[in-house]
């Protein structure tokens, strides 16, 4: 791998010192395949990195809203499903441990951040009671996920009214 075999003589090639007509060795490393490889590689995560974002299947609302800016560490989220489940990351949990389950594992983490994923068909009413129960467990520091390409009200980019009803 990276070896090949150089024949010197007239032509220009490269002669080494008491070796007349002898092959020489070159040691040269071949890129090529390594080229190769990394290209095949980042190909492979650029597929496999929009799918590690795995989590309790919801079907989001969909906003105007700005992105927040990602951290270092995983987020901790909670979802609350279509049926009114919590979930913390993917585990499901009763109404009653949410909080002290929560305090446990933000003991180990730096930020105390919390993303709340909702799933749009769920009253709103149930919505407010998860965070309020967060929110007096300590937990001030919330983030609402929603996805991308919903209504703008008013804002430079919206040329007519909004219908509440679609």
């Amino acid at each position: 791998m990276g070896a090949g075999v150089m024949k010197s003589g007239r032509g220009g090639g490269h002669r080494r010192r008491g070796s007349r007509g002898k092959a020489a060795v070159m040691s040269e490393i071949n890129v090529t395949p390594f080229v190769d490889v990394m290209l095949v590689l980042l190909i492979i995560f650029m597929v496999a990195a929009p799918l590690l974002t795995v989590g309790v299947p919801l079907e989001l609302p969909k906003t105007a809203a700005q992105a927040v800016a990602t951290e270092q560490e995983e987020p901790l989220t909670i979802s609350i499903q279509g049926d009114g489940a919590v979930s913390i990351q993917n585990s499901a949990v009763a109404d009653g441990e949410l909080i002290g389950k929560l305090r446990a594992i933000a003991a180990e983490r730096t930020s105390d951040k919390l993303f709340l994923r909702a799933d749009g068909s769920i009253p709103y009413e149930r919505v407010v009671q998860v965070m309020g129960a967060l929110n007096s467990g300590g937990f001030s520091n919330i983030v609402l996920v929603t996805d991308a390409g919903g209504p703008e009200f008013g804002g430079a980019g919206s040329a007519a009214p909004v219908d509440p009803g679609n």
